[in-house]
């Protein structure tokens, strides 16, 4: 194996540079890389998006514009850990925008990625049935229940 940092791949049927886009217009240490197209090789339209580069707070992802045959499911989620709680309101309002808020801090974006929303005392709490009982997470509260 190399030294190279890992990527993740998410694969989109078409949104790829739009996904890449929203994503880095909402982290504020994100940057958009390279935008790769496919050639007279294919598969996809000469032109026509392919990949794009990007990263979000150091992690480096790679969108796909990979065709329907797969999308995203809860079996895999990105977890943005929060310093305070309008860290928490500021990621959970643009993330869940056109998307579905499900539970204890999870969210479906508008491609259908699951991202979960957590305060950084997350890990400490995660026991405490007060943290099962939220959607979006309200930390003030959840550190009076965890408090006794």
């Amino acid at each position: 194996m190399t030294d190279r940092a890992l990527v993740t791949c998410l694969w989109f049927d078409t949104q790829a540079e739009e996904a890449a886009r929203f994503y880095t217009g909402i982290f504020k240490d994100a940057k958009l890389g390279t935008v790769h197209r496919y050639t007279e090789a294919g598969p996809g339209p000469v032109g026509s998006v392919m990949l794009v580069e990007f990263e979000l707070n150091g992690q480096k992802f790679s969108a796909l514009n990979g065709g329907p045959q797969f999308t995203f499911n809860e079996a895999i989620s990105i977890v943005v850990p929060c310093a305070d709680q309008a860290e928490v309101d500021y990621y959970w309002d643009r993330l869940s925008d056109g998307g579905q808020e499900i539970a204890c801090g999870w969210l479906k974006d508008r491609y259908g990625l699951c991202w979960q929303i957590v305060p950084a005392v997350f890990f400490e709490m995660i026991a405490d049935p007060a943290m099962m009982d939220m959607t979006k997470f309200d930390i003030a509260a959840l550190q009076q229940a965890y408090a006794g």
